[in-house]
């Protein structure tokens, strides 16, 4: 066993250790509490019940709350609803009266949960849309600058990893040798950077063995009138994971890495 497969099960350690499970007394939910960590620093919490063999999965409306509750009221704009349902369409979630709801068979639990949690993940990083020097989403953002380098890529790419859980990257590029995926971070923490080295360090070696090239990784950081902590970059250059500050976009070096 190689040291990345020990970092890997230790991940995978640690999130059992610090996935708790409670049954609510009055009804016959589920609460499954995650190791995440949502929107004001408190652990994510999603809820389960099983009908039959039908699965239903709902994080209780609180993270549209807590959206609201930090100023950001989707049904405001067009764009942040735009791409709020981009972020549901792409996780199968639906949204009734504010409450985020995954329905699938039993059998598909592992996949469900972590499409939620993923959902929830990513809903929470729209608070940043509230402020109101922040007029683009550093999404699209990413995007024009590589269709303005005239770089081909696939947006919202999905590929399976070795778990059997899929996962969603913003954008891949494909090489004669090699190809990239690409995660843009308007805003950085140990929450979505886990999420992204594992999800990464999972789907490589399938790729791998199915495209015959290396799979490489690229995070785009958004670093403007921002500090990103010395420790999130340290964690991805452990990985061999590529880096990209967007301050630095211009410069040769990150050019030669998308191009």
């Amino acid at each position: 066993m190689n040291w990345v497969n020990t970092y890997v099960n230790d991940y995978y350690n640690w999130l059992k250790e610090k996935t708790y499970i409670q049954k609510d007394i009055n009804t016959d939910w589920f609460v499954i509490n995650t190791p995440f960590l949502g929107a004001f620093n408190d652990s994510i919490e999603i809820y389960a019940r099983k009908t039959n063999n039908q699965l239903i999965l709902s994080d209780n409306g609180e993270t549209m709350t807590n959206l609201e509750l930090q100023g950001l009221f989707i049904q405001g704009s067009k764009k942040r609803k735009d791409l709020l349902d981009t972020i549901l369409l792409n996780y199968g979630v639906k949204i009734q009266h504010d409450e985020l709801i995954l329905e699938s068979s039993l059998e598909k639990f592992s996949q469900s949960k972590h499409n939620l949690l993923s959902a929830i993940i990513e809903i929470n990083d729209l608070y940043v849309l509230s402020k109101q020097n922040v007029s683009t989403v550093f999404k699209e953002d990413v995007r024009l600058f590589l269709d303005k380098k005239n770089i081909i890529y696939t947006p919202d790419f999905i590929s399976k990893g070795h778990t059997g859980l899929e996962f969603n990257f913003d954008f891949q590029i494909a090489k004669i040798k090699s190809e990239t995926v690409l995660k843009s971070f308007n805003t950085i923490n140990k929450s979505n950077l886990s999420s992204f080295l594992f999800a990464w360090d999972d789907i490589k070696p399938v790729r791998e063995k199915i495209t015959k090239k290396e799979v490489k990784a690229i995070a785009i950081i958004n670093d403007l009138d921002k500090e990103i902590k010395s420790e999130y970059i340290d964690a991805l250059k452990s990985k061999n994971a590529d880096i990209i500050l967007w301050s630095e976009r211009k410069s040769k070096n990150s050019l030669e890495l998308v191009a």
